[in-house]
């Protein structure tokens, strides 16, 4: 696709944001609010009602920003630890736009205008980096939840990346479903025909989540695939380092093969 000139990426920008900000308005101040209540009243302690309001209004969202979500593969129902590339805090909305899981997201991200507020609205568990009782607390949760039979997620990289490369799968986040018993599928999340929008979706240097909404917002439609792949038993593999190694090559291979 050839390149356009900088001013006639700024007009088109300047036109994405024009139609894009209308629904986004709409999204976050009719649709938002109206998931919340299904989200209470919904609450029959699995709360399928308010998972699936959760799921439509990821998918909304992400064709505010442009972007057309596929689901590639099934998900596993039940108490599954669900681990995924990561790139940026879309990754969180991609996700949920196909499967409700509770992430283990920084806690940090609490604080974040909006998103904080979503995030703590679908069952996210936050670590405080470099605590290690926080750490502790939270692989305490997660196996917790694995055994009653709900989904966890996690980003195994440990931290979002530049988009270029995938990082090392961090073998401790996977103590919980070792522990629990439960399955390990991976994901990958795959931005552009083939892959090649992560670098783009990605935190630029010193850009922050405000910024990095904003950009994003004026970006070109793309699509993105949520490929959910075959699970991991512990059982087939050797303990938890056994486990994060398979679930990265995997993710490697889809990520590859697009």
């Amino acid at each position: 696709m050839p390149a356009t000139s900088p001013a006639v990426e700024s007009l088109l920008r300047a036109v994405r944001y024009g139609y894009r900000l209308p629904f986004l308005c709409w999204h976050l101040f009719v649709h938002l609010p109206v998931v919340l209540l299904l989200i209470a009243i919904g609450d029959d302690g699995r709360r399928p009602i308010g998972h699936a309001a959760i799921r439509w209004w990821a998918r909304g969202l992400m064709r505010v920003f442009g972007m057309r979500v596929e689901g590639v593969g099934t998900p596993l129902a039940g108490g599954t630890l669900f681990v995924a590339n990561h790139i940026s805090w879309v990754d969180i909305v991609a996700l949920h736009s196909q499967h409700m899981m509770g992430f283990i997201a920084k806690a940090e991200i609490r604080g974040w205008p909006l998103v904080g507020w979503i995030t703590s609205h679908a069952e996210t568990i936050y670590l405080q980096r470099g605590n290690a009782n926080s750490l502790g607390d939270v692989m305490t949760e997660m196996s917790a939840r694995l055994r009653s039979g709900r989904a966890v997620a996690a980003f195994p990289e440990g931290g979002t990346r530049d988009g270029r490369e995938l990082g090392a799968f961090h073998a401790r986040i996977f103590t919980a479903a070792v522990d629990a018993d439960a399955p390990v599928q991976p994901v990958a999340l795959c931005y552009g025909e083939t892959c090649e929008a992560q670098p783009i979706v990605a935190f630029a240097p010193g850009e922050h989540f405000i910024g990095n909404f904003l950009r994003l917002l004026g970006e070109p439609s793309r699509p993105v695939r949520v490929c959910f792949l075959e699970p991991i038993l512990h059982t087939e593999q050797a303990g938890r380092r056994g486990i994060a190694q398979t679930a990265r090559e995997r993710v490697a291979q889809a990520m590859a093969a697009a």
